[in-house]
């Protein structure tokens, strides 16, 4: 089951920023897993869904059997609050910075929704503008599913996930440098350029059960759709591992 998260398209888009927090998003798992009738489940996660899978495992190891993050590694909880800190690496233009300005991007991403799809699609494939904008993996008709659900929904909820990382950090104090100790797999892409933000360097350090951690050559961030039948054979080796 893939389901719509918090603030996307078919789902729920709370108003009130603050209900956008690491603890309503791996509650909503945890939620969906009680409605399903699963007392315990593997959870996988792309990108920001990466995190909820993360942070599900380290909340609620009793009910989270094994976890799958992909392109984005597990980092536990720091000493210093994140905005602060990326910008003085990055600077105020950082997308991650430039996200906490309320209604601005929000504005700036729906002005042109198959614009913003085709820039951020090719961009974290990590390839060039001068390569084609649609590729085998990417059909006119992907981007247009993205624009007919985000020109309903607009991308305020989204943005709101980055809105609470500050706050994420305020509210996970308790798990101050914390390992999740659970069974997991961590895949991503090597011409992923967010990796250069978040290094996967040391991931086993703070993942004592990780059973691999694979690099897919000349692979982008959408890992899941740009090699499928990797991360599939993956994934299944993983589950079937699992006791």
């Amino acid at each position: 089951m893939a389901p719509d998260q918090r603030g996307y398209c078919e789902t729920s888009a709370p108003t009130d920023v603050a209900e956008y927090t690491m603890l309503h998003l791996t509650g909503d798992v945890i939620a969906l897993m009680d409605a399903l009738g699963a007392e315990r489940a593997v959870v996988a996660g792309h990108d920001w869904g990466a995190p909820v899978a993360w942070h599900a495992a380290l909340f609620r190891p009793d009910r989270v059997r094994g976890v799958i993050g992909l392109s984005t590694p597990y980092r536990p909880r720091g000493s210093s609050a994140p905005i602060a800190a990326l910008r003085r690496h990055f600077g105020d233009g950082f997308y991650i910075v430039y996200f906490q300005q309320q209604g601005v991007a929000d504005a700036e991403l729906g002005r042109d929704p198959a614009v913003t799809f085709r820039t951020i699609l090719a961009g974290l494939s990590g390839e060039t503008a001068a390569m084609p904008l649609i590729r085998p993996w990417l059909t006119e008709h992907d981007i247009d599913a993205y624009v007919t659900q985000y020109a309903r929904a607009g991308f305020t909820g989204p943005l709101n996930w980055y809105r609470n990382i500050d706050r994420n950090w305020e509210l996970t104090a308790p798990w101050q440098h914390a390992l999740i100790d659970v069974p997991a797999l961590f895949i991503a892409g090597d011409r992923d350029p967010n990796l250069r933000t978040i290094s996967p360097a040391g991931i086993a350090t703070f993942l004592p059960k990780l059973t691999k951690s694979l690099m897919l050559p000349g692979c982008g961030h959408w890992v899941q759709q740009e090699r499928p039948a990797d991360v599939t054979a993956a994934m299944l080796e993983f589950l079937d591992g699992l006791t």
